[in-house]
């Protein structure tokens, strides 16, 4: 590899991919976007107008056969990840995974072990940690500042309604695994601790053209949690709400609590006299957060940077496939927790 860029192929060219897309092809010390794969010829052509020169695939095979592509970022459906995760450490690639990581618990094992044995990078999409705002509270909370933690509470509320294809909880695991896994995953880095028992409620509430042919799709779910070291948790996830991309997190503690995250997209504050009678007459109004890519911009710059760092220095990525997997193991829990309307202990062995 020497001290030549490292060249990166993003596998999926969505939404999710062509940020980290862009962030290779311009912004990312010591590495290059070497090529874009997707298997959609009119995702390829977009995303080659947008990014200028590099290569494209259909297949991801093909980028894996590349001799100049050195690592890859997997951001296809979570149904593909462990066949393409697998694959490229096979191909002696380093990896940065989208989350949730994959379906099932066995599908993170295979790819944990496939990365170790094949001596590779496997970083996972957990974003927040590289927050500039998580990563401030995390060293408020480990301070000491707010005392001993108590609970921590996050949510995720998306403006968009689901893409058909996450309707079936075989096919997505659902919000818990889609919009929640972030949530799950600040849960687990604020406390320190493992989940040890879930309760979780689901209900459809805004996608009517779901609930014939998928019964048991949920857009919006609660969960109640413990954890191994005594801590609460709560979470809270919704898609198709409409308002704003709603991310926002509390660290409560014995002494004191930490906020995270909030709605106003920037400080501009609209002020007139036309407002409603119960605002007596007078209104004030900010822009909202519209989207995750606009809130999480500079996150997914760093963390993008910090994987190439860890294959640079050979020290352990942030997100680990550890993570992942405690991530997926309690996405499965909630899941089980709504279906049979019961507590759910979750086991680590």
């Amino acid at each position: 590899m020497g001290d030549r860029p490292l060249g990166i192929a993003v596998i999926g060219a969505g939404r999710a991919g062509m940020v980290h897309a862009v962030n290779f092809s311009r912004n990312v010390p010591g590495a290059r976007l070497a090529a874009i794969v997707d298997p959609l010829p009119s995702a390829r052509e977009a995303a080659m107008g947008q990014l200028g020169t590099c290569k494209a695939y259909a297949d991801y095979n093909e980028a894996l056969e590349d001799d100049s592509v050195d690592a890859v970022v997997v951001v296809v459906p979570t149904a593909f990840h462990r066949e393409v995760v697998v694959a490229a450490a096979a191909a002696g690639k380093h990896i940065l995974c989208e989350k949730p990581m994959a379906m099932s618990e066995p599908e993170c094992v295979d790819m944990i072990e496939a990365a170790s044995a094949a001596g590779v990078k496997l970083q996972l999409g957990f974003v927040r940690r590289f927050d500039a705002g998580y990563r401030r509270a995390k060293g408020i909370v480990e301070s000491g500042a707010i005392g001993d933690v108590v609970m921590v509470r996050s949510n995720t509320r998306g403006p968009s309604v689901p893409q058909p294809w996450m309707y079936d909880l075989e096919k997505s695991n659902g919000p818990l695994a889609e919009v929640c896994s972030h949530d799950i995953d600040t849960l687990r880095w604020f406390t320190g601790s493992e989940f040890e028992t879930v309760y979780a409620v689901g209900g459809n509430f805004r996608c009517p053209g779901a609930r014939a042919e998928w019964p048991d799709f949920y857009d919006n779910v609660i969960v109640s949690a413990t954890f191994e070291n005594g801590m609460q948790g709560a979470i809270d996830g919704a898609q198709g709400v409409g308002y704003a991309y709603d991310a926002r997190t509390e660290v409560l503690g014995t002494k004191g609590c930490v906020f995270i995250g909030g709605l106003k997209d920037e400080s501009v504050v609209t002020c007139n006299v036309d407002g409603n009678k119960g605002n007596n007459g007078n209104s004030g109004s900010y822009p909202l957060v519209k989207s995750w890519r606009q809130l999480f911009e500079p996150a997914y710059l760093a963390e993008d940077i910090s994987f190439v760092e860890c294959i640079r220095d050979g020290g352990e990525p942030e997100a680990t496939g550890h993570d992942g997997l405690m991530a997926v193991k309690v996405v499965n829990a909630g899941n089980a927790s709504i279906k049979e309307k019961r507590v759910v202990e979750v086991y680590w062995a």
